[in-house]
């Protein structure tokens, strides 16, 4: 009885195992099912999205750069396709003896080696980052043959920006560079980021820089399927880049040159503008540089060589060089004194060749008599002008001046332009920290009126005075860009311009300033320059000082460095009933205004109002600053036409 008892007891525990046993494997198996029921159905879409992912890999296709071509054409930059040998950092362990390694297989050099290290300062470890440049097809055939070698290196085929004409010009067109850590985060903060996935180069100065968004496309895309070993088995997709537009200049590309030329090793500036829409027909800095040196990545020794050079041939004089105009600024003192009330045309000063006021003697070089405004201007009087300039005062002088874009922005289509000084004594309140230093005394006055003193302005702004004067007081902005046209378009398209401004100046008071600076090509101190020349034109010598000589020095340049000598400078504009162009030049250091800088001019005039080319014979003297009229027998601008690649208008 007990042992069924037993039994029993035994039966009842082993059922209740049985149980719990079967609860728990359902328990389990719910668990299963409901997990089940997630992955399969909850979040189906989810692991199909990461699961397609995982056999797909989206590449970014970067757009095809737009050109930039001259007012007739000439390409001035484009793209040609290259291949690189490219290493990322993270997968290439270790790094040094990976680089040794390929060296044996693939030429690199000390300075391919510099320009990379410098390139991975600037990137991140995970990115892939040139070493070689532009491999020939035999070293892409040799390393491709031992590329397992080398994990983290590989070859890609990549679109080079360059500059055909080199030097030529670049100051305006700029460069590109890679993108920086600086430029990354910016463009990561912007709306931009996703259209520059996979570009490593943009726009850094120049045309290249102020129309970066035009000219670099939209970025395509390719949806590639992939193996386990994430390498490309197939095209799923692919929604093809927009190449970039090509932009049209206003500059031609063969007068720049023939400018450049012109200067020779010598330093300085000319800004040649249409007057009637604002066009830029020429616009030089010498020294010039090579942009095509920025493309690759230029090595430490000849950025160097750039950015420590006395010479300064990274620096823009057109718009970042700064100078006392000299006697170019005296025809727009004149319009003042007209427009202010503050001298008549026919109002006399005699001019002894020195005035006095209070107690110090300012010097006008030789007496000229009696002068009215329009010999004031053609004979260059300082006496003239430093009455004047005494009578108006530094205030009115400045409220004058500004809207004639002395000391202001003029709003030009590239990047980095300056101010310059206007002084007033507002200005002057603020650029000073001590109370004496802030006053301004009557005697500082007078050196504005001949354009010494504290004025300081580019020459783009007195190009931008002039335009001015000559379109009958009617102001239209500087600009390069004249049109643009998209890779499916068949002509280019005009970018409107915002209209002129007219300021208001009565006629007979610019006739009068413009008669004065056309007596200066007739019988003042430019007529020897311009004798013989096809056409009327106007102008006006000025000599600008690079450092000051006290009242009782006396300038002499054979005592002076040449960086002490005083600037030579021109302003002009033909033909002079109706101005086509005008003119400034600036040569550094190089004196007296009719002696370099107004050749430069003439040439220029030459060019663009009749069709002449200098002879090398010409161009030879101009260089040394030795040049009168044109010497040498002329070429014609057709004859001498630059004609690297076009492509079709």
């Amino acid at each position: 009885m007990t042992e069924l008892r037993n039994v029993e007891a035994d039966l009842r525990r082993f059922r209740l195992r049985l149980l719990v046993v079967g609860l728990v494997m359902l328990l389990a198996f719910g668990l299963v099912a409901t997990r089940l029921y997630i992955l399969q159905v909850v979040r189906h879409d989810a692991y199909a999205e990461r699961a397609e992912t995982n056999r797909t890999a989206v590449v970014p296709i970067v757009p095809n750069r737009g050109d930039i071509l001259d007012r007739n054409g000439v390409v001035l930059a484009t793209n040609y396709k290259a291949y690189t040998l490219e290493i990322t950092p993270s997968r290439a362990k270790p790094l040094e003896e990976t680089i040794d390694a390929v060296s044996q297989v693939v030429e690199i050099t000390p300075r391919d080696r510099k320009r990379f290290k410098r390139l991975m300062d600037d990137s991140r470890n995970f990115e892939s980052l040139p070493i070689r440049m532009r491999l020939s097809d035999e070293e892409v055939a040799r390393f491709a043959a031992q590329r397992y070698r080398f994990p983290g290196v590989e070859i890609k085929a990549r679109l080079f920006r360059t500059y055909p004409l080199g030097e030529v010009g670049s100051h305006v067109i700029g460069y590109i560079g890679r993108i920086n850590q600086a430029e990354k985060e910016r463009l990561e903060d912007s709306d931009d980021d996703a259209n520059y996935r996979g570009t490593d180069y943009i726009g850094k100065l120049g045309i290249e820089s102020s129309y970066e968004r035009m000219l670099h496309g939209t970025t395509g895309v390719e949806q590639m399927e992939t193996s386990a070993g994430g390498h490309a088995v197939r095209k799923l997709a692919s929604h093809p880049a927009t190449p970039g537009d090509s932009v049209r200049l206003s500059l031609d590309i063969n007068l720049q040159k023939l400018v450049e030329d012109l200067y020779g090793e010598r330093r300085g500036a000319l800004v040649a503008l249409d007057p009637r829409n604002g066009e830029v027909l020429a616009f030089v800095s010498k020294p010039t540089y090579n942009p095509n040196l920025f493309v690759e990545g230029i090595d430490q020794e000849t950025w160097d060589e750039l950015n420590t050079s006395i010479a300064k041939p990274l620096l823009n004089r057109a718009i970042r060089g700064t100078y006392p105009p000299g006697s170019t600024y005296k025809p727009f003192m004149g319009l003042a004194a007209l427009e202010t009330g503050k001298r008549t045309p026919s109002a006399v000063v005699m001019d002894g060749g020195s005035w006095t006021f209070g107690g110090h003697t300012f010097r006008s070089g030789h007496a000229l008599g009696p002068v009215d405004l329009k010999r004031a201007i053609t004979l260059s009087s300082n006496v003239y002008f430093y009455q004047l300039a005494n009578d108006m005062g530094v205030n009115a002088i400045h409220d004058f001046m500004k809207p004639l874009g002395f000391g202001q922005v003029t709003g030009i289509d590239i990047p980095g332009e300056l101010r310059g000084v206007l002084p007033s004594t507002e200005w002057k309140r603020k650029a000073y920290k001590r109370p004496e230093q802030q006053r301004w005394y009557a005697g500082e006055t007078i050196s504005l009126g001949i354009g010494q003193g504290y004025n300081n302005f580019t020459m783009l702004q007195i190009a931008q005075a002039a335009a001015i004067l000559t379109n009958n007081g009617v102001r239209h902005t500087p600009h390069f860009v004249k049109a643009h046209k998209s890779p499916a378009a068949q002509e280019f398209i005009d970018i409107p311009q915002p209209p002129g401004e007219d300021l208001g100046y009565k006629q007979e008071h610019m006739d009068v300033v413009r008669r004065g600076m056309v007596g200066v090509t007739q019988e003042g101190t430019s007529r020897r320059v311009f004798a013989g020349a096809p056409y009327i034109s106007g102008g006006k010598t000025g000599t600008a000082q690079a450092i000051t000589i006290g009242q009782k020095g006396r300038y002499n340049a054979a005592k002076l460095a040449e960086y002490q000598r005083d600037h030579s400078l021109y302003l002009g504009f033909a033909p002079a009933d109706n101005p086509q162009i005008v003119v400034i030049s600036i040569v550094e250091n190089a004196g007296f205004g009719a002696a370099a800088a107004a050749p430069l001019v003439r040439r220029v005039m030459d060019y663009w109002l009749a069709g002449i080319y200098p002879s090398e014979q010409d161009i030879a003297a101009v260089q040394r600053g030795q040049a009168g009229p044109p010497i040498g027998t002329p070429r014609t601008v057709s004859e001498m036409a630059i004609s690297p690649p076009t492509i079709a208008p």
